[in-house]
């Protein structure tokens, strides 16, 4: 084919680029596009970090259940004593390791007549037979109406017993468990008993067993049921016009009271305001210190950072419970005496050397970003450098530690306490709760449970904070959606 023109020639191309697929140009390919010509796809909106952080939190379930507990908590610490206005080093000895009880009212009891034994004329105190064969009481009954106050008993003669063994129990006897020896009659032919011992509004089984040199297989038992109920004199603290037989309404106490009838809820929240000021204090300053060391031996470097260092390395390395009774000593804390300030000290000086460490290893990482370059470079001091840049980029990892270090200083707290170190009683503290409840476990166990469930349950909490906290502020882990 001849070639023709320069403009035939782009024709005949432009024509067999169509004839190809392509589409000739038309003259609206031209027209300017509007906004809503536009499509528009899904864009990520523009996050701080400290936004982009709570966001990731929220999607964390364990961690803001966490973080309600620990509201809930200080809720209970700064606001509960203003509602329940209950003094929680006041002892009442009528509702002496009172377990949790909804129904708080009680009747009047009238003073009861003296008890008197019962004597059975005619029959020797100590007669001779062989205990091991002797038979069970032929009749077992309660003398009067049984109350918390006392339950009178009484039981038929048995023929050769010189003695007898009155055992009480909270569960129906079985086997040869009879329940807890009450008392002791050492006269065969005196056959009565009055138990006021540690009296509670439940049900009772009493066995009686004859003795003469030996026990006796065969008891006899019955069931006692006693009600709630409270002395004239008591009722009268309550309501000066209240008479025997009325029914008065006590103090509530939901968590029960303690060995001496303090209320357990006020000494809880009590306790809670010793433990989580060392709890919160103690962290709070050791971080503090340990961010200015490690900050300044990570930016400075060099003999500083040496120093420093070798300085963080002995602290670590000293043994904190012989440091502990050393500040004791120091301070002049005698046996029995609180030890809050030897602990606060004694946490304060042997605790920052973790915070020293991670804030170093930071600022090592920081000091040669571009920012901070540019920042020397137009005359920056390097306290304003320390100040303005490079700690308050690493102020995501101290808070993280600091959640951590929050519950191990609230478990050091009530660690020391437990064993007589640290808050010492009548000052109320979830370890010397703990260290009070555990003599009467088996008996009251609501005395340790609860305070030892605040201690789980706090330092619980705070840990899942912290591992919440630590997910949601690394920059590694920003969401890209």
């Amino acid at each position: 084919m001849t070639p023709g023109p320069a403009g035939e020639t782009v024709a005949g191309a432009a024509g067999g680029g169509a004839a190809a697929g392509a589409r000739a140009l038309r003259p609206e390919d031209f027209a300017p596009v509007t906004r809503g010509n536009v499509t528009r796809g899904p864009s990520r909106p523009s996050l701080s970090y400290w936004k982009d952080a709570w966001l990731r939190l929220r999607r964390n379930p364990q961690a803001i259940a966490s973080l309600v507990i620990v509201c809930a908590l200080l809720l209970f610490t700064l606001v509960g004593p203003l509602l329940w206005r209950v003094d929680p080093g006041q002892p009442v000895l009528a509702r002496i390791s009172e377990p949790p009880r909804w129904d708080n009212r009680a009747e009047v009891l009238a003073e009861p007549p003296p008890f008197e034994d019962v004597v059975i004329p005619g029959v020797p105190a100590a007669p001779d037979a062989d205990g091991a064969t002797l038979p069970a009481t032929a009749s077992l009954a309660v003398v009067g109406r049984p109350t918390v106050a006392s339950v009178r008993l009484r039981w038929s003669h048995v023929p050769g017993a010189a003695g007898y063994l009155v055992y009480r129990s909270t569960s129906r006897p079985a086997g040869d468990y009879l329940g807890l020896p009450m008392g002791e009659v050492t006269a065969g032919n005196v056959v009565s008993f009055e138990d006021a011992f540690n009296l509670e509004p439940t049900t009772y089984w009493y066995s009686v067993v004859a003795t003469n040199v030996a026990e006796s297989r065969n008891a006899a038992t019955i069931e006692v049921r006693l009600t709630p109920a409270i002395s004239l004199v008591d009722a009268k603290t309550i309501d000066p016009r209240a008479r025997p037989g009325d029914v008065v309404s006590r103090p509530r106490r939901p968590f029960g009271t303690d060995f001496l009838g303090r209320d357990l809820l006020a000494r809880l929240m009590a306790g809670a305001r010793v433990s989580l000021f060392i709890g919160f204090t103690a962290p709070l300053l050791a971080i503090l210190i340990g961010i200015f060391v490690g900050g300044a031996a990570g930016y400075f470097g060099g003999r500083v950072d040496h120093w420093l260092m070798r300085i963080t390395d002995f602290v670590l390395a000293l043994p904190f419970l012989l440091f502990m009774i050393l500040f004791k000593v120091a301070f002049g804390s005698g046996a029995g005496e609180s030890g809050i300030g030897p602990m606060l000290v004694a946490l304060i000086v042997l605790s920052w050397t973790g915070a020293a460490r991670l804030t170093r290893g930071q600022v090592l990482q920081l000091r040669e970003m571009e920012f901070v370059q540019a920042s020397r470079l137009l005359g920056a001091r390097p306290a304003y450098l320390i100040v303005r840049h490079l700690l308050p980029n690493t102020l995501g990892v101290i808070l993280v530690s600091l959640t951590f270090a929050i519950p191990s200083a609230i478990f050091t707290e009530a660690f020391l306490s437990f064993i007589g170190m640290g808050v010492a009683p009548p000052t109320p503290s979830w370890g010397s709760m703990c260290s009070d409840g555990i003599k009467t476990f088996l008996v009251y166990p609501h005395e340790f449970l609860f305070p030892a469930a605040a201690i789980s349950v706090t330092v619980l909490a705070f840990n899942l904070l912290g591992d919440g906290l630590r997910d949601a502020l690394d920059p590694r882990m920003r969401s890209v959606e």
